[in-house]
């Protein structure tokens, strides 16, 4: 009876470590807001000017420093920026469709700069969907907008 219980009790405590290590591996959904900080205040969307140029909304927004090294996950649309037409290995994710091509893009801590070494699928860049990785608050700047945060890709699903 004695030697029950005590097998009893390891498998309780094996079964309560991996429940907790299984749930430590589950992203933080994170979404646009949460990317803000509080008490920032954003400015409204400029006007569309019509000569072609888009000027981004504050380039240098501050950023959230508790995302810095978490393991999230983050709904938004897909400005792809490197790949081929069955992969894309680096994309900028918005919260909007249409933010970076057709209007200016949005304040620096409203984009995620992502990449994935191996490449993901997109099916297509009208629908929403979630990125899953590591998210960190060093910034990046290319050609079509100043980043807040970049994230090492591991997995993309439907929003």
């Amino acid at each position: 009876m004695q030697r029950l219980t005590l097998q009893h009790i390891i498998f309780l405590a094996l079964s309560l470590a991996f429940a907790f290590s299984a749930k430590a591996e589950e992203p933080q959904e994170v979404y646009w807001e949460d990317l803000i900080p509080e008490g920032f205040n954003e400015l409204d969307a400029p006007a569309i000017a019509h000569d072609g140029k888009m000027t981004q909304l504050q380039p240098n927004a501050p950023v959230v420093d508790k995302y810095d090294g978490q393991y999230v996950k983050v709904p938004g649309f897909v400005v792809p920026l490197e790949g081929d037409e069955k992969l894309t290995t680096e994309f900028l994710l918005v919260p909007y469709f249409g933010a970076c091509i057709h209007v200016p893009p949005p304040p620096s801590n409203q984009i995620v700069h992502v990449k994935f070494k191996e490449g993901v699928p997109i099916e297509n860049l009208y629908d929403a969907i979630w990125v899953t990785g590591k998210l960190s608050t060093d910034g990046w700047a290319g050609d079509i907008a100043s980043v807040g945060y970049t994230m090492e890709g591991v997995s993309v699903a439907p929003f």
